[in-house]
């Protein structure tokens, strides 16, 4: 079932052109990443897909209504940012139910909703501690279930992992693909990160200068790059990579 859809979307900043006739489409229950590097564009986009900013042409559409003119409120979607945001003088389970009580709707069942959010990303033991007794790990995971708390059809991340360290970016890699399975969420998942992307996607949207230059499975973006773009920046790149951690591994001494 289609869940996203989107259709000759542009932006430009400045009389720059930032986005250029993106068109796409993404499925209930889809992870989709958007991939690319710096100033490519994909962080506009998803400022405009959460209603943070607008298009200057082109439409947005969310379970077959448009939603391109729509506040970020009545869009049924949810934002997990780099730097957390959270409420320093708040304890795991305050700042996970800080949006609940000023929601009319679940107001009255805040408590319980935000206990279940502790749960599911296995905050228990921490749920009565601030943000400074946590690590970077943990208080991302405060961030999600912050948002997953309203309820979003939609999560967007916009690079959560960019500010972590290797060990924390992989154990937050597993839990997030956890969490999209046992809630069955729709994902869009932004990342300059090569192996990031292809380690969590159904399907990866490769963006330069304001372009989608390839939207396709993992599998086939390597077996089928489009262009010498897609082949130096994600194939080359994820070789790179992969090769380092190959040397890291044969190079470290083990227990």
């Amino acid at each position: 079932m289609e869940k996203l859809c989107v259709i000759n979307l542009s932006k430009s900043l400045s009389k720059n052109a930032v986005l250029q006739n993106i068109n796409f489409t993404i499925e209930e229950g889809e992870f989709l990443t958007i991939l690319g590097p710096s100033g490519c564009g994909k962080t506009t986009l998803l400022r405009i897909l959460i209603g943070l900013d607008f298009p200057d042409t082109g439409q947005i559409f969310k379970d077959g209504t448009e939603i391109t003119n729509e506040v970020p409120s009545n869009r049924g979607m949810g934002i997990v940012f780099q730097n957390y945001a959270l409420f320093e003088n708040m304890t795991v389970l305050e700042n996970i139910e800080y949006a609940l009580r000023r929601n009319k709707t679940l107001r009255n069942s805040s408590r319980s909703i935000a206990m279940e959010m502790v749960a599911l990303v296995k905050l228990d033991e921490h749920i009565n501690k601030k943000p400074s007794a946590l690590s970077g790990g943990q208080q991302q995971r405060v961030a999600i279930a912050r948002t997953l708390a309203l309820g979003p059809d939609i999560i967007l991340f916009d690079e959560p992992m960019a500010a972590l360290d290797a060990d924390t970016r992989m154990m937050l890699r597993t839990e997030i693909k956890r969490i999209q399975k046992e809630l069955g969420a729709t994902i869009i998942y932004i990342t300059h990160d090569q192996e990031e992307a292809f380690a969590m996607s159904d399907r990866i949207m490769v963006m330069n200068d304001g372009k989608i230059i390839q939207l396709d499975t993992p599998e086939n973006i390597v077996t089928h790059p489009a262009n010498e773009y897609i082949q130096q920046f994600v194939i080359k790149n994820l070789e790179m990579k992969i090769d380092s951690l190959i040397k890291y591994v044969n190079t470290t001494p083990h227990n």
